[in-house]
C-alpha cells in the first residue's frame, strides 16, 4: 500500500485526520479543498473556541438509520484515542462543562493550524480552491475533474460534508458523486438549527432569553423535551434547548407533521411553588396594573403574550384571586408556540442522513459497493447531538479510513 496516491475530497475535520494517518504510513496523500482555506467549520466551531470532543462518549448521543454501524464505529475508539491523536500534534485539551473538551488555548485556529502543520510536515499536498466537478473511475483508478486540472489516484476518499453551513462550504456535491456510483442516500434534514414561527408575536419577544424547558408535540401527540436556555428572536425560538430539539422538529416537519413547543419559563419551579410564590405577592389594597405587577417576576416583553394564553380576565393586582393565579401559572409552565419550519441549511450545524451506511465497511471506511472509495465524517448518516459529539464522529472515521 506504501506509495499509492490517495485523494481525499474535504479539507475540514474528516479529511484532515484521515490524511494525516495515512501519510504517517508512507501513502502519498493530495487533499482537496473547494474554500481558500481549511477547515472553516472547524475555525467558528465553539463560538470559535472549537468544542472539539466529548469526554463521555455513548452510542446513544448518536444518530443514524443504521444504530449498529455507529455502535462499530465508536468500538474501541473513545475520546481518549481522539487525544492521543491531537497531543502527538501538539494540542493540549482542557475539560468544560457537560464533558465538552476544548483546545487549550480557546482558540479554534489552534486546532486548524496544528493540523495543517501536521498534515504539511509528513508530506500531504493541499490544493485550496479546488472543486471537484466530476468523478470517473475505470479500472483500478478514479479520474477527477477538477477547477485546477485533471487528478488520478487508487485510493478516494469522500469527506465533503453535508449541505448544512453552504456559507462555509456545505454541498451536495459528495452525495452526487456517491449516488452515480452506486450508493443510495437516506434523506437530510437541517440538525442543530434555529426554529421558525408565524405566529406574530415573538417579533415582540425578541432577544428576551431564559433558562427553560421545552417540550415538542406533533400532531398533539407528546414527543420529547430538552432543558436549557430559550432565546425568543423575530423569526421563532433558538437557545441550546431548541438546537437539541430541531432534529425532532425537523425530521417532523419534513413529514408534514403539525409541530408545537410547550415552554416552561420557570422549570426550577414546580407549579405549587410558583403558585404559592404568585399568591405571597398579592396585596389585596393594591390597584397596581397586572402587567406592572407581573414584572415582578416575568420579563416585560412574556407578559402580553402570557396574559392573551392565559385569558386572564383581571386587570389590576387586587381582583386577583387563585383561580386567575392558576391561570398564570399554567401558561407560565405551558406557554404555546407552533412552528412552521427550521432556519434551514444555512443555519444548522449539521445535517440528518446521507451516505446509507449498510453500504460501508465500519472497520475500514471502505465502500461495500466500490473498492478503494472510502467515505468519513458528515457525508454519511450519522449525526450526533451538541456538544462535541459530530466532531468525535468525524475525527474516529479519519482515524479508520482504511485500517483493517
Amino acid at each position: 500500500m506504501n506509495n499509492e496516491k490517495m485523494i481525499i475530497i474535504g479539507a475540514g475535520a474528516a479529511g484532515l485526520v484521515a490524511a494525516i494517518t495515512k501519510a504517517r504510513v508512507g501513502c502519498k496523500v493530495i487533499l482537496l479543498e473547494q474554500n481558500n482555506k481549511i477547515g472553516k467549520k472547524i475555525l467558528v466551531s465553539g463560538n470559535g473556541k472549537c468544542n472539539i470532543d466529548n469526554k463521555y462518549i455513548n452510542l446513544n448521543r448518536f444518530h443514524s438509520q443504521n444504530p449498529p454501524f455507529i455502535e462499530e464505529i465508536l468500538k474501541n475508539y473513545d475520546f481518549e484515542v481522539v487525544e492521543k491523536f491531537f497531543t502527538s500534534i501538539g494540542l493540549e485539551l482542557v475539560e468544560g462543562k457537560e464533558g465538552k473538551m476544548f483546545p487549550m488555548s480557546l482558540q479554534a485556529s489552534s486546532v486548524v493550524e496544528l493540523l495543517e502543520y501536521e498534515a504539511k510536515r509528513v508530506g500531504v499536498e493541499i490544493v485550496s480552491e479546488c472543486v471537484v466537478t466530476s468523478i470517473d473511475k475505470k479500472g483500478n483508478t478514479f479520474t477527477l475533474e477538477t477547477s485546477q486540472g485533471k487528478k488520478i489516484c487508487e485510493q478516494l476518499l469522500l469527506a465533503s460534508g453535508s449541505p448544512a453551513a453552504p456559507q462555509l462550504g456545505g454541498s451536495n456535491s459528495g452525495y452526487a458523486f456517491a449516488t452515480k456510483m452506486g450508493h443510495a442516500l437516506v434523506p437530510r434534514h437541517p440538525s442543530l438549527v434555529q426554529l421558525c414561527s408565524e405566529e406574530t408575536w415573538v417579533k415582540g419577544c425578541a432577544g428576551v432569553k431564559v433558562a427553560g424547558l421545552a417540550k415538542l408535540y406533533a400532531n398533539g401527540e407528546y414527543i420529547t423535551e430538552k432543558k436549557g436556555d430559550l432565546l425568543f428572536t423575530n423569526y421563532g425560538i433558538s437557545g441550546l434547548a431548541i438546537l437539541d430539539l430541531s432534529r425532532e422538529v425537523s425530521t417532523r416537519l419534513a413529514g408534514f407533521d403539525y409541530c408545537e413547543l410547550s415552554l416552561d419559563l420557570m422549570p426550577e419551579l414546580s407549579k405549587e411553588k410558583l403558585t404559592n410564590l404568585l399568591l405571597a405577592r398579592v396585596k389585596q389594597e393594591s390597584e397596581k396594573p397586572l402587567n406592572l405587577w407581573l414584572q415582578g417576576a416575568i420579563n416585560k416583553k412574556l407578559i402580553a403574550i402570557i396574559l392573551e394564553q392565559s385569558k386572564c380576565k383581571v386587570r389590576t393586582e387586587d381582583a386577583l384571586n387563585r383561580k386567575e393565579i392558576n391561570k398564570l401559572v399554567h401558561t407560565i409552565k405551558n406557554l404555546k408556540l407552533s412552528i412552521n419550519d427550521t432556519k434551514g441549511f444555512k443555519g444548522a450545524e449539521v445535517a440528518t442522513g446521507g451516505i446509507d451506511t449498510t453500504e460501508v465497511n465500519p472497520q475500514t471506511m471502505e465502500s461495500k459497493l466500490v473498492p478503494n472509495l472510502f467515505f468519513a465524517g458528515e457525508i454519511l448518516d450519522v449525526d450526533g447531538d451538541r456538544g462535541g459529539f459530530n466532531f468525535h464522529f468525524a475525527w474516529v472515521t479519519g482515524l479508520r479510513v482504511n485500517f483493517k
